[in-house]
């Protein structure tokens, strides 16, 4: 079994295996033998367990280093080197811009898109050049939904995106400007992931009133109890269970058991303090049940408006 030369992303270059005397029918036979995958002309990665997402990035990066810099990534592609969290991305072609005012279009492996680009909205990350934080979320915004929208500017405003900037570039006209418009107004950088998100424009559809997002409560004594998810007027707070939470965020030696215990032993305690909680998962958001569920319990707490 050969061992190709990797960079820190673990990708393999034909050019750099190449270099250190590997064979173009050597790494035939690696993909024959499925020891790796090419996934880009002229670039491959061993084979090994990824998510369409982490396989996207390695992608993109390949894509971008082979460009030679004559072209940037855009969108999703360059979303996921920026660390954006989004909500039904799409992850199966590279995108990029083009920097002209017409002439996108899709092929096999690449979704070219149009639109002039200043030269503030390109930058470098990883060694590649990818659309702006900025960029990247309107672009984003202005072509997919209200949820969407949303997740992707709660994301870019977390990691430090300037809201002036995004609005400046949405006051031109341009397709599905009216949908950034209205993500952005409520974008809050407070929201932790997509699923927040999501859960947060189902409420904003429903016209429920806006919540608080990561309060902290404090049980009697002044202990400090937990962050919430949302939280309305001290009476009512809501978590989104993805499984991120019973899985990805476990402290050190902790189970996926223990986590839902801590969660448990939490809730208690804010119940102790007279605020409810309620939960939703995945499943949820994706059957849109999460208005009723908040509807039902502002409505018993007196919280919605006249």
């Amino acid at each position: 079994m050969q061992t190709f030369p990797t960079d820190a992303n673990g990708i393999i270059f034909r050019q750099t295996a190449i270099d250190r005397g590997f064979t173009d029918n050597q790494l035939a036979r690696a993909v024959e033998n499925k020891q790796i995958e090419r996934i880009w002309p002229g670039a491959f990665l061993p084979k090994q367990t990824l998510t369409r997402e982490e396989r996207h990035k390695r992608t993109a990066i390949a894509a971008g280093t082979l460009s030679g810099g004559s072209t940037a990534l855009a969108d999703e592609s360059a979303a996921v080197l920026h660390g954006l969290s989004l909500l039904n991305a799409r992850w199966n072609k590279v995108h990029v811009a083009s920097g002209l005012k017409s002439g996108g279009r899709i092929d096999k492996r690449k979704h070219i898109h149009s639109g002039p680009l200043d030269a503030a909205d390109v930058v470098t990350v990883e060694g590649v050049k990818v659309t702006s934080l900025e960029q990247t979320a309107v672009s984003i915004a202005c072509s997919r939904g209200f949820y969407e929208a949303l997740a992707v500017f709660d994301s870019a405003l977390r990691l430090g995106a300037d809201r002036d900037v995004m609005a400046g570039k949405l006051e031109s006209y341009r397709p599905g400007v009216l949908i950034g418009r209205r993500g952005l107004h409520y974008a809050n950088g407070k929201s932790e992931n997509a699923g927040e998100s999501w859960g947060r424009g189902q409420i904003i559809d429903d016209g429920l009133p806006i919540p608080d997002l990561q309060r902290e409560f404090h049980d009697r004594e002044g202990e400090f109890i937990g962050r919430c998810d949302y939280a309305w007027s001290g009476k009512l707070v809501a978590e989104f269970d993805g499984m991120r939470k019973y899985q990805g965020d476990l402290r050190k030696g902790e189970s996926p058991f223990d986590a839902m215990k801590r969660e448990k032993i939490r809730e208690d305690a804010l119940r102790r303090i007279g605020v409810m909680v309620i939960r939703w998962i995945w499943a949820d958001l994706k059957d849109f049940k999460v208005a009723a569920m908040v509807r039902e319990w502002l409505d018993q707490f007196g919280l919605l408006a006249a």
